[in-house]
């Protein structure tokens, strides 16, 4: 397989794999931990064990963090868009529908990412595969609501939040290319930032329904903790070192692999059915991501995972 770096090793291989794996079952791991956790409590969870598991490497590497009130601004509003919002989106979607289905319209994130780059004008270059690859995409996400079998589908509330948490993604990528990438400060240590960011605002919202009694099922707290400490936390160290050996090309690998994990987890563990639909869309949805996927904005670029910090697109550090 060629990439930035003309073939991928045999571990970049092994890592794209590990990394499609985190990130893909984190929806596997959303709907297991709401079996004795609420959306609010998955969410600050995450963001706190994230924020754990990074800071002390980013330490250990004799990295500090930033000081300039400015730009805690900026991480402060990438927090919001890229990891809260999204994060209590997702977590409050599949209380109410399958988690394979989540991870189908979360791939959708470089659609509306470069979407967004045209609008606010980061990227305005619009070519005939550009907007075929938007039809496609969107024409996908039709496909898996399947409005022609349900009316109401389309509309269901658990659908429209995993849309909307995929757009704030992709507005996450626009922000942070603008406001976050290209300052000269490692990738790691504002992505601890950024997490320690986020968790800072789910604060006000444990009063409300982050205060009340979980239980305590093995299951839910496993799923927890994998869903922070690795899927949160270690896939964006993995997802640099993929970065820094392979290049970004190898990076973005992973935007095809993560719906299909998702749906073959739902399938296996959960037994969410697989329809018709539902493969169609995902076909037409990465088809879509393929055709939209030009080199011309290379800062935007995204793995389709959970934008930190840095786009994959650039280079870590």
């Amino acid at each position: 397989m060629k990439t930035d770096r003309q073939r991928i090793s045999r571990a970049g291989v092994a890592r794209i794999a590990a990394l499609a794996l985190l990130w893909g079952s984190g929806f596997l791991w959303i709907k297991l931990a709401l079996r004795g956790f609420n959306p609010v409590q998955i969410v600050f969870a995450r963001l706190l064990l994230g924020f754990l598991v990074l800071t002390p490497i980013a330490l250990s590497r004799g990295l500090r963090f930033p000081r300039q009130g400015r730009l805690w601004g900026h991480l402060f509003v990438a927090a919001l868009v890229a990891n809260a919002v999204p994060y209590l989106l997702f977590s409050l979607a599949e209380e109410t529908i399958g988690s394979n289905v989540a991870g189908v319209l979360n791939a959708t994130t470089p659609l509306w990412t470069l979407l967004l780059a045209f609008l606010v004008g980061v990227d305005r270059a619009v070519t005939a595969k550009k907007a075929a690859g938007f039809a496609l995409g969107f024409l996908g996400v039709v496909v898996i609501f399947s409005p022609w079998e349900s009316a109401s589908e389309i509309a269901s509330w658990g659908g429209i939040a995993c849309l909307a948490a995929a757009a704030s993604y992709g507005l996450g990528y626009v922000y942070m290319g603008r406001f976050l990438t290209g300052r000269g400060i490692p990738p790691i240590l504002l992505s601890a930032a950024q997490l320690g960011a986020a968790t800072v605002l789910l604060v006000p919202a444990l009063p409300f329904t982050g205060l009340e009694s979980p239980q305590w099922r093995l299951d839910a707290v496993v799923s927890l903790l994998v869903l922070g400490v690795l899927g949160t936390g270690a896939a964006y160290v993995l997802n640099y070192r993929i970065i820094d050996d392979e290049g970004p090309t190898a990076a973005s690998v992973v935007t095809y692999l993560l719906p299909v994990v998702a749906v073959l987890l739902g399938w296996v563990v959960l037994r969410e059915a697989v329809t018709t639909a539902i493969v169609a869309g995902i076909a037409l949805v990465l088809t879509g991501v393929i055709l939209t996927r030009q080199r011309s904005a290379p800062s935007l670029a995204t793995t389709g995972g959970e934008p930190v910090a840095t786009p994959p697109g650039n280079r870590a550090e």
